[in-house]
């Protein structure tokens, strides 16, 4: 009820309706969202969200991960939220844990805008995940303490006696090396696979992350190891002694392993158009280029780009050939081997 001076006065009220309508019109329209879980360095990757919310008035609400745990907390994530989703996109910095949300039920089919300019290995048919910007998975070497002639040339010297506490590796339960894992294992049998990690757990060192085996050349800690482009283009561009060398590349040997970045639409996701727009961004060769000339140097995948690169690529040295499917179909028995025969010893 109207107090008497309001009622008494009807242009009053007239004033407050107008005030009030005012006032609502001039705050801010809440922004459309979209929701990124993100396992690539937050370094590399918040940026490319920076500028398309700039374009676009579009916030990335972006969760990302620790280099330790990386994609295997992202993805546990994703799957406990299953009945309830809270992730609309998965930027993954592989492709192992996005092909074991697939094989859950839990992504959900797109075709971007940009997909046939990517070749079919590096992409799902069925439009659930789509492969960009890659690394490979080579061998940095200390140049002081290895001579050009003297150094490795295989991911099996890691595991041979003539390189004794030489060489080092990642724990291969997390990211790129739980894939180069389970890509052994699908390659080589279980047998082999379970003879060369049994070998290398006694002949290598361990450590926590691709990063820190890096760093461990660099310093000369150990003479060589196992890590990524991205980790090793940061150690040579710091000036430390230390090169590249792509493993494998003998006609009768592997190969080197790509494994791109992968990109997935969650199914059930609270913002899935807005999820479909932001893959179609992500997937642009403008995204790539940047990734290729960033402090990362990831290796696109674009069949259209034609760019100087930091790193090799799989048009310039041998790459090994992998059937996705089979590996990720062997991480379950490779990982509970990994876990209880070679982590506990």
């Amino acid at each position: 009820m109207l107090a008497p001076a309001v009622r008494s006065c009807p242009s009053l009220v007239i004033v407050l309706l107008l005030v009030g309508l005012s006032l609502t019109a001039c705050r801010p329209v809440a922004n459309e969202e979209v929701v990124v879980y993100t396992a690539l360095d937050q370094e590399f990757s918040e940026s490319h969200f920076d500028t398309y919310r700039d374009g676009t008035g579009v916030d990335v609400v972006a969760k990302f991960d620790t280099e330790a745990n990386k994609t295997v907390g992202l993805t546990e994530a994703i799957l406990a939220e299953k009945d309830r989703p809270r992730c609309d996109v998965f930027w993954n910095n592989e492709i192992l844990n996005t092909l074991r949300l697939q094989k859950a039920g839990l992504l959900a089919p797109y075709h971007p805008q940009h997909e046939d300019e990517y070749p079919a290995t590096f992409r799902s048919a069925d439009g659930y995940w789509f492969g960009f910007a890659a690394r490979a998975r080579i061998l940095l070497v200390n140049t002081d303490l290895l001579a050009e002639g003297e150094r490795p040339t295989s991911i099996f010297d890691l595991a041979d006696e003539k390189w004794q506490g030489q060489g080092g590796y990642a724990k291969p339960l997390f990211g790129t090396t739980a894939t180069h894992a389970a890509v052994l294992f699908a390659e080589l049998g279980d047998e082999k696979a379970k003879e060369f990690f049994t070998r290398l757990q006694a002949n290598a060192k361990m450590l926590p992350g691709n990063k820190q085996v890096a760093q461990a050349v660099s310093s000369g800690e150990i003479a060589f190891g196992l890590t990524d482009t991205d980790d090793a283009i940061v150690e040579i561009q710091s000036g430390r002694p230390v090169t590249i060398v792509y493993p494998d590349q003998g006609d009768d040997q592997l190969g080197t392993l790509f494994i791109p970045n992968t990109l997935a639409i969650i199914k059930g996701g609270p913002n899935p158009e807005a999820a479909q727009k932001l893959v179609d961004y992500l997937l642009s060769a403008e995204v790539e280029t940047d990734l290729a000339n960033g402090p990362s140097a990831q290796i696109p995948l674009n069949t259209t780009l034609d760019i100087p690169l930091q790193v090799e690529s799989p048009q310039t040295v041998q790459p090994m050939e992998v059937d996705w499917e089979a590996a990720v179909d062997k991480w379950d028995s490779a990982a509970e081997f990994l876990r209880e025969k070679i982590l506990t010893n």
